[in-house]
């Protein structure tokens, strides 16, 4: 088996490539941002793409605090009235969410041939490395960075 037909039949790429519903308005992302809170200590890998995907779950605190962090960074870096970058499998009971950088949006919703990846992933399975089809801004990697001590 080639290794893009393993990448294809892994888990994680078949969930990353499953059916999304964005948080359009900044107070459905506040109730996703509760789903979560409530479910942190359940085994969520914590992904900034662009860096090698962590091999173990984070921990609830420290779900909670990318929660915290990513919230801020959200609200201050995307000066729109609604928010609508951010997308889960289930709104209720997420086990995989992408979000979606402010700086480097593209075409992240719609139809492209080569959308963005997202910013930053939280998922219930072990990510593997996406395919770096853009460039980690240095501040993005010092933020992660800053936040997890990487």
């Amino acid at each position: 088996m080639s290794s893009a037909a393993a990448i294809d039949d892994n888990e994680f790429m078949r969930a990353f490539r499953g059916g999304f519903t964005s948080a359009l308005r900044w107070h459905q992302l506040d109730d996703l941002w509760t789903s979560l809170r409530q479910c942190a200590g359940e085994g969520w890998f914590l992904y900034a793409v662009g860096e090698a995907p962590p091999e173990t779950a984070a921990g609830a605190a420290q779900v909670q605090s990318f929660i915290a962090e990513i919230d801020k960074l959200l609200r201050q870096e995307h000066g729109e009235d609604y928010c609508g970058i951010v997308y889960a499998d289930d709104m209720s009971q997420p086990a995989f969410v992408k979000i979606y950088d402010p700086n480097n949006l593209g075409v992240s919703c719609g139809y492209s041939e080569n959308p963005p990846l997202p910013g930053w992933i939280m998922s219930k399975l072990p990510p593997c490395d996406l395919p770096a089809t853009q460039v980690l801004s240095a501040n993005r990697k010092r933020w992660w960075r800053r936040l997890f001590g990487a």
